[in-house]
């Protein structure tokens, strides 16, 4: 039985990978800004004494160092950190404030790897540990109406590969797995960030007809279990990554016509 340590984890694809750990025996951390969904998650779930509630705010990091003792307290270790939490967006860049880059750098970028980087030691010390990052799709190519939230994933993806490198260099006994999701039903898109900084309280049909967050948790379970280097979980848009790869030209003609709103 693990400990495993889930942030994003009151709504969405975060819900989802608390129910599927749950469900196989883990003890949990679950860690969001409303705790109140905190609670109530925790309460539906069928052992909630191995449920420890923590909640958690990425933007605030001068906050990281007292949560991860905290956590680590909780149950005496964390063997899986799965940085799920973050911000989307969904606006023109003619269209976006800087304001709104640097928030979704703030979050999406440097919230994940200020938390990863306070564990570390913990993980090191134990020799053994992983980090699971959920990226995006878009961490590995960009759409329209996705620069800034496209630019925060892509940075995850170049962070932690180095650092899966160094680990593995300095033989720690610490795995590192990036997981991809496509199109998941979930809030992101009403949630999103809209040029201006507000929320944008609109569903894309593309997100609606995508994998239920289920499914996407029964897959990144299958992922994490193997301790998988990187993944790309969802429909036929994963095959965008093997298209800008294999044939550039092509996908800069496709991705301009994509609908993905």
């Amino acid at each position: 039985m693990e400990i495993i340590w889930i942030t994003g984890a009151s709504s969405g694809i975060g819900e989802a990978l608390v129910k599927e750990f749950a469900s196989k025996g883990h003890k949990l951390i679950i860690s969001a800004r409303n705790e109140q969904k905190l609670v109530a998650l925790k309460d539906s779930l069928p052992h909630p004494q191995d449920v420890f509630v923590l909640p958690l705010d990425l933007q605030k990091i001068d906050e990281h160092e007292a949560k991860i003792k905290e956590a680590i307290k909780a149950f005496g270790r964390i063997d899986k950190l799965i940085l799920n939490a973050g911000i989307s967006q969904r606006s023109l860049v003619a269209d976006t404030k800087l304001s709104v880059y640097r928030d979704l750098m703030e979050v999406n970028y440097f919230g994940n790897i200020a938390l990863a980087h306070g564990l570390l030691p913990h993980l090191k010390a134990q020799q053994s540990g992983h980090l699971i990052v959920i990226t995006s799709l878009v961490g590995k190519f960009g759409t329209p109406y996705r620069s800034g939230y496209s630019a925060s994933k892509h940075a995850l993806h170049g962070h932690f590969d180095s650092l899966r490198a160094e680990l593995m260099m300095e033989k720690t006994g610490v795995d590192v797995t990036i997981i991809c999701p496509g199109f998941v039903s979930t809030n992101i898109s009403y949630n999103a960030l809209s040029g201006s900084g507000v929320a944008t309280n609109e569903y894309d049909d593309s997100n609606a007809n995508g994998l239920t967050p289920d499914q996407f948790a029964n897959k990144a379970y299958v992922v994490i279990a193997n301790k998988e280097y990187e993944s790309l979980i969802g429909g036929r848009e994963t095959f965008g990554v093997y298209l800008k790869r294999f044939l550039p030209d092509v996908f800069v003609k496709v991705i301009a016509k994509a609908k993905v709103r």
